[in-house]
This record gives C-alpha cells, structure tokens and sequence, in this order.
C-alpha cells in the first residue's frame, strides 16, 4: 500500500491496465436507464452501452456516486492502514461529486481526525482529470509527500485541456450539459462542433462540416496552445477507436509528445456526449516539470 492513496471518479475514464499498476482507486458513477441502474465501468461495460445507445430513443441519467460511497472507499483505505489522501474529482461546475466527496471527507474526519485528505476539483472532465490522477499515483508510488502530489495536481489544473468532437450535439443537449455552447443547438445536426472546457464549464471553439475538417481545425489548436512545449495526450473517444488513431497519426505529425494513451470514455461520460466522440485531452509537461 502506497504512503498516500489516490481516489477518483469512474469518469476520469482511466485505462484499466494503469488503474491496476498504479493502485488507483476509482469510486463508479451510476447510469440510470428506464428502471435499470448500472454502475460505470462495473455493471455498464463500453463496448455494451455504446452498442445499446446508438438505437436509443431517450437519453439515459446519470448520478455522481454519493457521500456514503465515497465515504466506504476513504473507510476501506484507512483500515488498511492508510492515512494519507488525495482525492481527485471532475469539474464540480458539472457534478455534484466534489460536493459528495466533501461531505465524506468531513464525516471521515470526525471518526478519523488523524488522517490527512486532500480533496481537489480538478475542473475538468474525462483524462484531463484521468492525467491528473495518473501523475499523482506515479508520485505516490516514487513517495512523494501528500502535500508535494497536491501542489502538482494544481499545477496542472489551468494547464490541463480538452478538445473534441462528435457527429452532433444531440447528446448533450439532451442530456442537458450544453454549457455555454447553446448557440450550437440550432445546427446541432448539421455540424462538426469543437468542444473543450474553461473554468469547469463546457465551451464551443467552433465548427466544420466533415471529420476530416474538423480534426484539422482541433490539431491547429493544439499545436498553437502547446506552441514549443511537449505534451503528454490522451486520445479518447467512444466506440470510435479507428478515428482516434487518425486523430493521433495528425497530431503527432505537428506537435512532440512524450508520452500518449488512447482512452474509450466511461459510459457515464460518453452518454452525454455519444457514440463516435473522438477528442484529446493534454498537458505540457515542461509547464509543470519542477513538481515531482
């Protein structure tokens, strides 16, 4: 057990392979659809949900997992001998989880008033939080101190970023996590719409008519934000791996990355956003590489 225990969201959307190596602990969001409740990544696998949403006719619910949940994760830990924490959440500007994990954190506390807990609103989404997540627990495991692992999950924050695309806006019209990209809605079915995040609220970059386009408008994005700093990028995508890999075969023809991953979202994320979301998520190391 590592020194400090780092905890997230389903929706980090963190490969398994890497949760496994690097002793993350990951708290499942849930899916409401009709009657039935799946947990993310537990009971809702990618490959399954993906295939049952593109005949959908109504948009699933989603739920942040609650206090309690969060609260038996912090539990488990501590009676494993940890007493040290650092919990990791999506944009608290779109989900009630940083809220719900606040709540467990205090009623930890008051059993366990020795243990040290580190709560962090990363607000972001998908791996520009999974990235967050990852680089702690790397820190954890080299032994890096609680208050050491926080201070770079904070410097990452404002220069974490996200870009993507989908065949529509449907999704997340529907699912009512437009933000401030409504003007969108009108030609929502007609466009290539480019989406990232500002200050944990959904944001619209602009807009093309193909894929081909608008991988080309979101590559020329990146290149100008990461401008002569390398990058460590996660491809993400829902059932759409074959764009990804087009989409990382442009950008690595422009920009110098060190280190890549492609990542299928969690259906919990994916169900705002739908089948054939293909995007990035990224940082420049050189901007956070004093912190361990």
């Amino acid at each position: 057990m590592n020194r400090v225990a780092v905890v997230t969201d389903s929706v980090a959307s963190i490969p398994q392979e890497l949760i496994e190596k690097l002793n993350i602990h990951i708290v499942p969001y849930y899916i409401h659809r009709g009657a039935e409740t799946l947990r993310d990544l537990v009971t809702a696998t990618a490959e399954s949900f993906y295939t049952w949403m593109q005949t959908a006719t109504e948009i699933p619910k989603t739920a942040n997992p609650s206090p309690g949940e969060y609260l038996a994760t912090y539990k488990e830990l501590v009676s494993a001998g940890v007493r040290e924490i650092i919990s990791i959440h999506i944009t608290s500007k779109g989900s009630g989880a940083y809220a719900a994990a606040s709540a467990a954190r205090k009623m930890l506390l008051e059993e366990h008033p020795k243990v040290k807990i580190e709560l962090i609103d990363s607000l972001n989404v998908q791996m520009c939080q999974g990235w967050m997540v990852i680089e702690a627990a790397r820190a954890a495991l080299a032994g890096f101190s609680l208050p050491e692992i926080a201070d770079k999950v904070r410097a990452m924050i404002p220069v974490s970023r996200m870009l993507q695309t989908a065949d529509t806006l449907k999704y997340l019209y529907m699912g009512g996590r437009i933000g401030r990209a409504k003007h969108l809605v009108a030609s929502m079915l007609d466009i290539k719409p480019i989406i990232s995040m500002e200050e944990g609220e959904i944001v619209a970059l602009g807009q093309a008519r193909t894929r081909r386009k608008v991988y080309q408008a979101m590559v020329d994005k990146l290149a100008g934000i990461a401008g002569q700093n390398a990058i460590k990028i996660a491809y993400v995508h829902a059932a759409a791996r074959e764009e990804a890999e087009k989409l990382k075969a442009m950008v690595e023809e422009r920009v110098e990355v060190v280190e890549s991953l492609i990542c299928e979202l969690s259906p919990a994320l994916g169900v705002h956003s739908g089948p054939g979301t293909v995007g990035f998520c990224f940082y420049p190391v050189s901007e956070t590489a004093s912190r361990p």
